[in-house]
């Protein structure tokens, strides 16, 4: 999502405040006339079982509300549980004790090549993903949470109906409806041709694959079928891989990769595919595009759309644009004030931990207590080899809003722990406010990235400045030090390296 996106508050005036009132009560009016069909009802529903959905909704149970919870698929979870988050890291691990095994080679240990089960890989994710479903319907059944499913839709401003023809008629909601892929027009209707969801079924395995889109869904993936063996080629329209990431944190892991992949096809468009029974032929146009290649699969992943615009918002008065986005004001209430929305269908990135807080958020709101949602950042992590994590003001923002900055950066080749693990291409840097010192943001790149970046995190919300890290004792010998030691070169008092501060 774009950052223009990022500042979502809706500032009304109390006469248009009335006016949304008044019209959603009208819209009321009208719909609320004898169907057929069974009629729930709820003091809150939430619309969406997700990471967001889910939270909002035992949130609320917690705070005494009376819940719905509909959700449209069997399990609870949503995309990210069931074919997002959770399989994938699965995968990625797999991913990693494979690559890990085969790099111990270089020291002594060698170990025979590796035979990949497919199937019994994904029945391993499988097993993993129903413990984590099943545990979230046992979670409902203890808040005593009603669980329905179906496909909602707005039937009015206080009225959801399903596609089972049953209705929610609700005090209060709160729309938690997602995300899902963006669809390539055009494209042959065939089962070689995958989706995020459809890439985590492994079984078969293809010789060949092509992820059409190089941000970080299509990467991860491609990490997880180069460790398994498939001849992977990878196609993005920019001229960089994770468009929007600093360079400088994308360029250790773009150079083992363009060891490891067939291809990395940079500024260069996928022009048609087409089907054939040896399988997918792809065209490219570019500076440096190749001529037509034959694939066993191919995986778009060229980025993710808002639901927004698939619930009838406009029933309750609510308006959508045309990304399918919500506009929300800090409580997560839309224009109608009863009616909240988090997740991937408000403004700011498509992140399963910021749809969390945002939930917790619009259920304490809903259940009249005072609540906002004002984090300060919101962490982003590759779970590529290496990882790569970044959280608060980038170099990329900064250089485009000119605001000043100092930077420090520690490089893993003079981390113990780093090297003992085989791994010194990564690197840690902080970035600083040039007048005061305190940290603004950071990144790290490297094996575990994603764990090391909360405390960056914490350092930006708390206001910390270079000294507070510093000074905080961090154990020997672990990657954790290289935030400690990257403080420490901003302050003129790392001794690890030679980084005299100019004065």
């Amino acid at each position: 999502m774009s950052d223009e996106t990022h500042d979502s508050t809706i500032v009304m005036d109390p006469a248009e405040r009335d006016a949304a009132i008044s019209s959603a009560t009208t819209i009321q009016e009208k719909a609320l006339t004898p169907d057929q069909g069974v009629v729930h009802n709820a003091e809150l529903v939430v619309i969406g079982a997700g990471p967001g959905g889910y939270t909002a909704a035992f949130r609320a149970a917690d705070l005494g509300m009376q819940v719905i919870l509909v959700e449209r698929y069997p399990n609870l979870g949503g995309v990210c549980l069931n074919v997002g988050c959770i399989p994938s890291k699965a995968l990625l691990h797999a991913a990693k004790v494979i690559d890990e095994a085969e790099a111990m080679a270089a020291h002594g240990v060698v170990f025979g090549k590796p035979v990949i089960d497919a199937a019994a890989i994904g029945q391993w994710k499988n097993e993993i993903v129903g413990r984590l479903t099943g545990g979230l319907e046992q979670l409902a059944k203890q808040r005593k949470v009603t669980v329905l499913q179906g496909t909602a839709k707005f039937h009015s401003a206080n009225r959801l109906v399903l596609d089972n023809g049953e209705f929610v008629d609700f005090e209060k909601c709160i729309i938690a409806a997602g995300s899902q892929s963006i669809r390539i027009p055009g494209l042959p209707d065939d089962p070689r041709i995958v989706d995020s969801s459809g890439a985590l079924e492994l079984d078969p395995l293809p010789k060949r694959l092509l992820v059409v889109g190089g941000g970080i869904i299509g990467l991860e993936m491609a990490c997880v079928y180069n460790a398994l063996g498939v001849e992977v080629s990878v196609v993005e329209l920019m001229d960089s891989l994770m468009p929007g990431t600093d360079p400088d944190l994308v360029r250790p892991f773009q150079k083992i990769i363009k060891k490891r992949y067939d291809s990395i096809m940079l500024g260069t468009k996928v022009t048609g595919m087409h089907a054939t029974a040896a399988g997918i032929e792809v065209s490219f146009e570019g500076k440096n595009a190749p001529i037509a290649q034959l694939y066993d699969r191919v995986l778009i992943a060229v980025g993710r759309r808002a639901n927004g615009d698939k619930l009838d918002a406009g029933n309750a008065g609510i308006a959508v644009d045309e990304r399918g986005v919500i506009a929300v004001n800090k409580q997560m209430q839309t224009s109608a004030p009863h009616i909240f929305a988090i997740g991937d269908l408000v403004p700011g990135p498509m992140l399963a931990h910021k749809a969390s807080h945002e939930a917790k958020v619009a259920a304490e709101v809903a259940a009249g207590e005072k609540s906002a949602f004002d984090a300060r950042t919101i962490p982003s992590v590759a779970y590529t080899d290496p990882e790569i994590a970044w959280v608060g003001l980038t170099e990329s923002d900064a250089k485009r809003d000119g605001i000043e900055y100092e930077k420090a950066q520690f490089p893993w080749a003079a981390s113990g722990r780093a090297l003992s693990l085989g791994r010194d291409e990564g690197f840690t840097k902080l970035l600083f406010d040039k007048s005061s010192g305190r940290v603004l943001g950071g990144g790290i790149v490297g094996p575990g990235a994603g764990e090391l970046i909360a405390e960056v995190g914490l350092a930006v919300e708390m206001g910390a400045d270079a000294a507070d890290i510093g000074l905080t004792v961090h154990p020997h010998p672990t990657l954790s030090e290289t935030i400690a030691f990257a403080a420490e070169a901003f302050e003129g008092t790392l001794t690890d390296l030679y980084m005299p501060k100019k004065r």
